[in-house]
């Protein structure tokens, strides 16, 4: 498969929340977005996600497989790291207290998606259950799910997982409130300098828009809602799964994604 790599500059980002696991709703909101893309005139594009792509939705694995491959085909495809993928990587590599925990909160769901069988994780936890679970997730998304980057900046906008600890420069925010942050962040109204774009803290009832931060994660796992917010220039806006999506299909050729993901390639090609 040949790379695709461009150095043009981006003109618009679709930045999509947190998927965990829920491939279906990911293969329709690409879609969607690809709908969109074709209704406004073209421009150099990007995709990023904001991190929680694995755990509680049923199909982690390819979701993780699927990224993989996109992101190898092209730079204009992004996925940032969160506090699930970081649990994820600490688990498989050894750390048994994480691999408990982290099969709590939503990794059993991951393995299953992996072929593990749930006989294999009802039983006491041990080393070796350990191994088997590392075994059959691979070395390889193991390590770039350990790589991946914890922030990304566009313009005026800052795209992070959990969020950014308030009052403190970019280049000095701890890697665990990237990742985990909540309240310290969501209560803040100061200004962060740029607009954080965040997912990790869910809103069901739709994207959380303020002065400073905007929240996308509408808990897609449960709620059956994806989110995604288009950007370019000053303007931003919504896109979802769900009984508002929006596009229409007819469209879609007309000005391919230039990331890999154009007309209907990202349900044919793995993701």
């Amino acid at each position: 498969m040949s790379q695709r790599r461009s150095n043009e500059p981006i003109e618009r980002v679709y930045a999509i929340g947190d998927v965990h696991g829920r491939f279906d709703l990911f293969q329709q909101l690409i879609a969607i977005v690809e709908q969109d893309h074709a209704r406004r005139p073209p421009a150099s594009t990007q995709i990023i996600l904001l991190g929680d792509i694995v755990d509680r939705g049923p199909d982690s694995a390819h979701m993780v497989r699927g990224c993989m491959k996109l992101a190898a085909l092209s730079n204009r495809f992004m996925v940032l790291k969160g506090n699930h993928e970081e649990m994820m990587v600490e688990a498989l590599t050894g750390n048994m207290e994480a691999f408990a925990a982290w099969l709590r909160f939503g990794g059993t769901q991951t393995l299953l998606s992996w072929g593990m069988s749930e006989a294999e994780l009802d039983g006491p936890l041990s080393m070796e259950t350990l191994h088997r679970a590392a075994e059959a997730v691979g070395s390889e998304a193991i390590t770039w799910l350990s790589k991946l980057p914890l922030h990304h900046q566009h313009g005026d906008y800052l795209f992070v997982h959990a969020g950014i600890r308030p009052g403190v420069p970019l280049r000095r925010q701890k890697a665990s409130d990237l990742l985990w942050i909540k309240d310290d962040f969501l209560d803040s109204d100061a200004s962060h300098g740029l607009t954080v774009v965040h997912g990790h803290s869910i809103a069901e009832g739709g994207p959380v828009v303020r002065a400073n931060r905007i929240g996308i994660d509408t808990g897609a796992y449960r709620s059956e809602r994806l989110t995604a917010l288009g950007i370019e220039g000053s303007s931003h806006w919504i896109l979802s799964t769900g009984a508002d999506a929006q596009g229409s299909s007819e469209d879609a050729e007309r000005y391919p994604l230039q990331t890999g993901l154009g007309g209907t390639s990202a349900g044919q090609d793995g993701i």
